[in-house]
């Protein structure tokens, strides 16, 4: 099967084994060497089956793009590359929206075979559409809305970004936690709702279409806010 795979990773010489690679194997490319690039590139491209993101990037965490990909409307299937091979290292990973992780060095034709399988999935319905208004900047930890703009420290980035990835599903608090904390941390419930607090004034701040629910006993859900609730 015949497949349109998105890479973002800095390393040139790797990016030239992997676009080798996958155009042997048969697959279209889009490539991008930065986090900012991959954003541009990726967001609102509804033709992508899979993106191979590195998470060392040198402007970026990987796992921030990612969430800023699923934010922007990207459904495609996320697998990780990093050097990072600890266990509470790639659970951060798939807490943050990955599918599957690859630590380096890898051998290539298990990689393929990972891209295949993750490409077989087949494409989720959806236009690539941005449906929360809200564009997440992973370099600048910035939030940005048709009314302006905020900074955000990385903290309230990754938790922002882990509930406006699944906009409308109830995530977990402890989804959160990981996805905010990526090296591991032992959170108290008052510092993510102190957080939270944050984050919701933020995005008041910036006339956001959405807010941040809280869902006693099971984490938080962003909603949209009707129209009357803003007079």
């Amino acid at each position: 099967m015949r497949l349109t795979v998105g890479i973002c990773e800095d390393d040139p010489s790797l990016r030239r084994v992997l676009r080798q690679a996958l155009d042997l194997a048969g697959h279209d490319v889009v490539m991008a060497h930065t986090g900012g690039e991959a954003l541009k590139l990726f967001a609102s491209d509804a033709g992508l089956d899979v993106v191979v993101m590195d998470i060392g990037l040198p402007d970026a965490d990987g796992r921030d793009v990612c969430q800023a990909l699923k934010t922007a409307g990207q459904e495609a299937p996320v697998l990780f590359l990093t050097a990072l091979g600890a266990v509470h290292e790639r659970l951060s990973g798939f807490s943050s929206g990955g599918d599957d992780y690859v630590a380096k060095p890898f051998d290539i034709k298990e990689l393929l075979a990972r891209v295949a399988v993750l490409g077989r999935r087949g494409r989720q319905l959806t236009n690539g559409t941005n449906h929360t208004g809200l564009i997440l900047d992973p370099a600048t930890h910035s939030l940005r809305t048709d009314a302006g703009e905020v900074l955000l420290s990385p903290t309230e980035f990754r938790m922002l970004a882990a509930i406006a990835a699944r906009s409308g599903e109830a995530i977990r608090r402890h989804a959160v936690i990981a996805a905010a904390w990526p090296d591991g941390a032992m959170v108290s419930d008052n510092t993510v709702d102190s957080l939270m607090r944050r984050l919701r004034g933020k995005l008041t701040e910036v006339d956001a279409p959405v807010e941040i629910q809280t869902l006693r006993g099971i984490g938080f859900r962003l909603h949209p806010i009707e129209p009357d609730d803003r007079r």
